[in-house]
């Protein structure tokens, strides 16, 4: 299992409807790319990572994990902005007002990753894919969609155990055997994953699959208050915006 997974599994919120998680996390997505980027962006991001930190209760070590893999992207789309290719001082220039737009960007994509990963923190997969049928997508991308997230974490098995079998053979212990080992890794988990998926063809069949995965999805209902609590929130935040609005510069 994935330690975000994981964490959604064990999370405060973990048996509230997916609903309520979603107000919150994706609203605060939607109001750093939508308000200005200072200082509504970040009046989202200490906003995300209050409520992650806190009510959610999402352990500080396990959220950085998470979140610097989306920031690292962050930074490299907002890098380039800073020079300019080409005009009449060189080839490669600093960019005029590059720096105001670099951290424009890097507070909106910051700010709107941490609203994504307040959602994932809180809502497993397991818990929100059954629900999509309720909300009118078609039940076949729905089943393809559970089949793929249940074969993903056995291809990671899997891989995990190669690579600590090849690590015991001495398969990294220098640059010819760590290519060894990885074009080893890549063509054992190709194989493996082809068989997975026969025998989980099989399974499937000999269950009397007829179309549809059946699962069974834990009891929850729509909390009013939690959402209307949401919903405030998110429009604090917004009329904060509004009001502490400067330019940049």
């Amino acid at each position: 299992m994935l330690p975000i997974d994981a964490a959604a599994h064990s999370s405060r919120w973990r048996h509230r409807h997916p609903v309520d998680k979603a107000v919150l996390g994706l609203g605060l997505t939607v109001l750093a790319i939508s308000l200005p980027p200072w200082p509504g962006a970040a009046l989202v991001l200490v906003t995300a990572l209050a409520v992650l930190l806190g009510p959610a209760g999402v352990p500080g070590r396990r959220l950085w994990r998470a979140y610097r893999v989306p920031l690292g992207f962050c930074v490299t789309g907002a890098v380039p902005l800073l020079v300019q290719v080409g005009g009449p001082d060189g080839f490669v220039t600093l960019a005029e007002g590059g720096l105001v737009r670099a951290g424009e960007l890097l507070l909106r994509t910051s700010a709107a990753s941490l609203g994504v990963l307040l959602f994932a923190f809180t809502t497993p997969m397991s818990d929100l894919l059954p629900r999509l049928v309720q909300a009118g997508v078609p039940a076949p991308v729905v089943d393809v969609a559970l089949v793929t997230y249940r074969m993903s974490f056995l291809l990671l098995d899997s891989v995990r155990r190669i690579r600590e079998a090849q690590a015991a053979r001495l398969g990294h212990t220098t640059r010819a055997a760590t290519w060894r080992s990885l074009a080893g890794l890549g063509a054992i988990a190709f194989v493996r994953a082809f068989d997975r998926a026969a025998r989980l063809q099989t399974g499937l069949a000999g269950r009397g699959y007829d179309g549809t995965l059946r699962v069974l999805v834990p009891e929850a209902r729509v909390s009013v208050r939690f959402v209307c609590a949401g919903l405030a929130l998110l429009a604090a935040v917004a009329a904060l915006t509004f009001v502490l609005e400067r330019p940049l510069t």
